[in-house]
């Protein structure tokens, strides 16, 4: 009878143990998942703003070296990502396409001009940098006029902007949720074992010798929890990388790193600190209001 009770006793506890890694990992993945977001934001941010172009208006009269000089010219320089030439066939075909119909041969002759579209890099895509930029492309000789949408760079800018302190926001608030749901997850598992502390209490067991065990376990399942929770984000990140491979820094191998040894990290402190607190609070306690 007693050897029964002695295998439900370690049932109990096992399955109490798995319950909890389970539920820690699954918070784990919740705060993983928050700093992937927060690591990518600036990427996602620098994607929408590196695709927003300028386009050079070229004057008719330039010559096709001249253009590749001016070209090159603007690759070497150090806020242009990348450059398109875009020839006065090229743009005709593009806007036949989206008209679908043949303009060139209803006016008889091609009234687009060739033009160069400047790709720039995301710290550069703002509204007084592309102003400055502006200036100083349209002091060109071979550049007749310089088009830009500024509109759409004020509304992305803001909205980068807005969003960036949105999600900062909505991150700080998931992340005090995780930190709460652990912290119960660990006194309600610490709950469980109030009378083994009484008990290891009352037979003269010092407070360090009742609280080491409790903190070595915390840290293993914490350990335990935080390899689980990172292999379900690799799991996520490989999902996520073959649809979103451009936006996304996924290619960034330390940052990946660097998260999982945060979420590693986070999984045993968490756990110990919230342990060491909560069996701190069954050791002060007394013993009438354990029934509690």
């Amino acid at each position: 009878m007693k050897a029964n009770d002695s295998t439900i006793t370690r049932r109990r506890l096992r399955s109490s143990s798995l319950t909890a890694i389970i539920s820690i990992s699954l918070v784990l993945l919740l705060i993983g998942l928050i700093g992937l977001l927060l690591l990518n934001s600036s990427k996602l941010a620098g994607y929408v703003k590196e695709n927003i172009s300028l386009s050079l208006i070229l004057r008719e009269s330039a010559r096709e070296v001249d253009i590749i000089r001016l070209q090159k010219n603007l690759d070497a320089s150090g806020y242009v990502k990348s450059t398109e030439y875009v020839s006065q066939e090229r743009a005709a075909r593009e806007l036949q396409q989206e008209l679908g119909e043949d303009f060139v041969d209803f006016l008889g002759y091609n009234p687009l001009p060739a033009s160069i579209d400047v790709y720039l890099y995301a710290p550069y895509a703002n509204p007084d940098s592309i102003a400055w930029i502006e200036r100083e492309l349209a002091e060109d000789e071979l550049v007749q006029e310089v088009f830009y949408q500024k509109s759409l760079i004020h509304l992305v800018h803001e909205n980068v902007r807005k969003i960036s302190l949105i999600l900062l926001l909505f991150s700080a608030m998931l992340f005090l949720i995780a930190l709460t749901l652990i912290n119960n997850t660990i006194r309600i598992s610490i709950y469980a074992k109030r009378f083994l502390i009484n008990t290891m209490q009352l037979v003269g067991a010092q407070r360090s010798f009742i609280r080491r065990p409790f903190l070595v376990r915390s840290a293993i399942q914490g350990l335990v929890a935080g390899l689980l929770a990172c292999g379900l984000l690799s799991g996520g990140i490989y999902m996520v990388h073959q649809e979103f491979s451009e936006m996304l820094a996924f290619t960034d191998y330390y940052m990946i790193l660097f998260l999982f040894a945060g979420i590693l990290f986070l999984g045993v402190v968490i756990n110990w600190i919230s342990t060491y607190f909560a069996v701190n609070k069954y050791l002060n306690m007394k013993t009438d209001k354990l029934y509690y």
